[in-house]
């Protein structure tokens, strides 16, 4: 069996009002949970509360501040483990979040306080996941996206909602004005890998929060997130995440859900 994936990390701060630095090998997304907080990064400074986030791409220097009391939840993702548009973390910036991604945060939030209630890795591999999928539903980069001719976030957004579908890539360039092969130069370039990887990535990272709901059974999950059968879900799950899915599930953690 391969080694899983590089792990997520999920932690809630408070930063202080004495100014910091920090250059990270990992990219990171800072929410903000109460109170508000300063940050720069290269350059670019924004004040974040909890209608904003931070999105620090690995490597880039960030100074951060701030002048009372506050929290912020920090998502700390290694390359390799949620997916998400490689593109997205291209560049540093601050970005405005709506009330239900903000209701999501506050609810990680909470369940972060109480890490003696729940295996901090799971549930990190969990709210990352669903963190990941609310903030691409609901942000985008279109100047961006234009001018590389790929609108990566819309795409990232309907593989999201055809996951129970068989991937037709030739079906998917075209609805994109492109052919097959631009395509997947484009697709390529943007999320890092190919349209079937990168699809095979979002349906197990959406079965973590399908796994929080005790009704589900496990052959309904994988035919909502597009498995053929039970024994290809099973493996690709362990294959990926280095525990069987009976295990993850009679391990009762709850993915936290956004209202």
């Amino acid at each position: 069996m391969s080694a899983p994936l590089p792990l997520p990390a999920v932690s809630l701060r408070r930063y202080q009002a004495t100014q910091a630095s920090d250059v990270r090998e990992f990219h990171q997304i800072v929410l903000g949970v109460d109170g508000s907080m300063e940050m720069a990064v290269d350059g670019n400074g924004a004040r974040i509360d909890s209608s904003g986030a931070w999105i620090i791409p690995a490597g880039a220097r960030h100074d951060y501040w701030a002048d009372g009391d506050n929290r912020q939840l920090v998502f700390d993702l290694p390359a390799a483990s949620i997916a998400v548009p490689e593109r997205f973390f291209e560049r540093a910036r601050p970005i405005a979040v709506d009330p239900r991604v903000t209701q999501l945060v506050a609810d990680v939030a909470r369940h972060a306080h109480a890490p003696d209630a729940i295996d901090p890795r799971r549930f990190a591999w969990q709210a990352a996941a669903r963190l990941c999928g609310a903030l691409m539903q609901d942000t985008g980069d279109t100047a961006l996206d234009t001018l590389r001719g790929l609108d990566f976030t819309r795409i990232d957004r309907w593989l999201r909602a055809h996951l129970s579908e068989p991937l037709r890539v030739a079906d998917l360039a075209a609805h994109c004005g492109f052919g097959m092969r631009r395509f997947h130069q484009l697709f390529n370039e943007a999320f890092g890998e190919t349209p079937h990887r990168y699809l095979h990535r979002l349906r197990l990272d959406t079965v973590l929060t399908l796994l929080a709901d005790p009704r589900t059974t496990l052959i309904d999950i994988a035919l909502d997130v597009g498995f053929a059968d039970q024994s290809a879900f099973t493996h690709a799950f362990t294959r990926r995440f280095g525990i069987a899915l009976g295990q993850w599930r009679a391990s009762g953690i709850n993915a936290p859900h956004a209202h």
